[in-house]
């Protein structure tokens, strides 16, 4: 267990020559700390509990597992003023918008305040932090606080600056990062995942979300280490460029109708607008997708590829309809033009299969 003591500033009789040096030190330390920040920090920082999402490129060097760098940032949490009470890692907790929800709701019962994300790339290493919204969501924007170092001691160096004459409230915090275990077998079980194609789909619109819309509760994400740092103009170009493909793949595979959804709208509106299924997309491990859907991944020859999963969700009932076939890809194209087309073959004989 770690104590904190308050710490402030306090007024020093220093040699006027040695106090230039220092406020010319200070000067550069805050014109990089600016440079390297945006949004607000939260007051709930220093005086609530936080929840830390982790991000790893496996390929940035030196290198080490998110535990590790969970433990390399720590200590630069905490000097900071934050109560880290737990350690995640980002893909996990986003692997489905369900598996997000539930999450959530164990965040909500700890009361948790904050969510602060800590990602590497391969020569970047950020840590941001946002408010917890308290809803699935976990944030409610990308612009958040945030600082940014070349390495792992140069972003914590930064990050434990924040502490620098603040009175903490949270005094009584733990001295090493623990990885607690959040149970998402109940939302699992609870999901109504079904091997087989929906009925009805030439009857009912089906909604296409567009990634990256207000439709899709895509805000953390952001975070991750592949998806981290590109600017708006890249994610627009790539939202056209995915629209397109999408559309181009709709008209070749699929004969029913379809309308984009730009912006989040309540289940009952969608189906008073004859929208009663909607596409869903998931990505992340192969092994952690099936094990989310419900399904036993022994003998995949990668479980660790990182793959792109479609499926389609019926609003009126809350059915998961992920298909006879397993044919999630590494390309989002190949995986959705394979599920459209999985959707007028005939189910196989004695359960889903790898396609």
């Amino acid at each position: 267990m770690y104590i904190r003591e308050n710490t402030k500033l306090r007024e020093s009789n220093y040699p006027s020559e040695f106090m230039k040096h220092l406020f010319f030190f200070f000067g550069l330390f805050w014109i990089h700390f600016s440079a390297s920040s945006q949004g607000n920090l939260p007051e709930t920082f220093f005086e609530g509990k936080s929840i830390v999402m982790v991000s790893n490129d496996p390929g940035a060097r030196p290198s080490m597992t998110w535990q590790q760098l969970s433990d390399s940032v720590h200590m630069a949490l905490v000097k900071a003023g934050a109560d880290p009470v737990a350690y995640f890692e980002l893909e996990q907790v986003t692997l489905s918008e369900e598996i997000q929800a539930d999450y959530a709701k164990a965040f909500l019962q700890r009361e948790v305040k904050n969510i602060v994300f800590v990602t590497r790339k391969k020569s970047e290493v950020s840590i941001h932090v946002g408010a917890f919204s308290g809803d699935g969501k976990m944030i409610n924007s990308t612009a958040l606080f945030g600082v940014s170092g070349i390495d792992v001691p140069t972003a914590s160096e930064l990050f434990a600056g924040l502490g620098t004459g603040r009175k903490f409230k949270n005094l009584l915090v733990i001295d090493v990062a623990e990885f607690p275990r959040i149970s998402t077998q109940e939302a699992v079980s609870s999901l109504r995942f079904l091997p087989r194609n929906p009925l009805n789909l030439e009857i009912f619109k089906l909604g296409i979300p567009i990634e990256g819309s207000s439709a899709q509760s895509g805000f953390l994400s952001y975070f991750r280490y592949d998806l981290y740092g590109k600017s708006q103009e890249a994610i627009l170009a790539e939202q056209v460029a995915q629209k397109s493909g999408i559309q181009q793949i709709l008209e070749q595979e699929y004969p029913y109708q379809t309308e984009w959804l730009t912006e989040a709208k309540p289940d009952a509106e969608l189906i008073s607008n004859k929208i009663q299924f909607v596409l869903m997309k998931v990505e992340g491990r192969e092994a952690d997708l099936m094990k989310s859907l419900g399904l036993d991944p022994t003998g995949l020859a990668d479980p660790s590829r990182i793959v792109v999963k479609y499926y389609i969700k019926f609003l009126v009932r809350d059915e998961l309809y992920i298909g006879p076939f397993w044919d999630a890809n590494p390309d989002w194209r190949k995986a959705l033009r394979d599920f459209l087309q999985n959707q007028k073959n005939k189910p196989p004989v004695g359960g889903l299969i790898n396609s």
